[in-house]
């Protein structure tokens, strides 16, 4: 099960950090993805982790802003948002898979586990 988490209201310009907490199975086993999905817009690729944390990958609009991390001790995947946008504005997904496919983790339909949203509001 995946459990997502921290979303919430803000400005323009400040940060939040949502985590996605992994129970059941090895947490170590999972590479772990967010993704986003704004209302009326298809669900998007945000970024995503390897199984050991050593490898990374972000959507275009978010590099630079956000970092992905991994607490293994914890369960727990980070993703830490900052210099908010207001389009970045969506509820956010975290989702996991068995194995490290770098070159597919932008593709949702790769991602066999799926946790339910937090959703993230950011105001101008």
């Amino acid at each position: 099960q995946l459990q997502a988490s921290g979303g919430g209201l803000v400005q323009a310009g400040d940060s939040l950090r949502l985590s996605c907490a992994v129970s059941g199975g090895t947490f170590s086993s999972y590479s772990v993805g967010w993704f986003r999905q704004a209302p009326g817009k298809e669900r998007e690729f945000v970024s995503a982790i390897s199984r050991s944390g050593g490898s990374t990958d972000f959507a275009d609009s978010v590099k630079g802003r956000f970092i992905v991390s991994r607490d293994n001790a914890k369960n727990t995947v980070y993703l830490q948002m900052n210099a908010l946008k207001p389009e970045d504005t969506a509820v956010y997904y975290c989702a996991a898979e068995l194995q490290d496919r770098f070159y597919v983790w932008a593709l949702d339909y790769v991602w066999g586990y799926w946790g339910q949203g937090t959703q993230v509001t950011v105001s101008s």
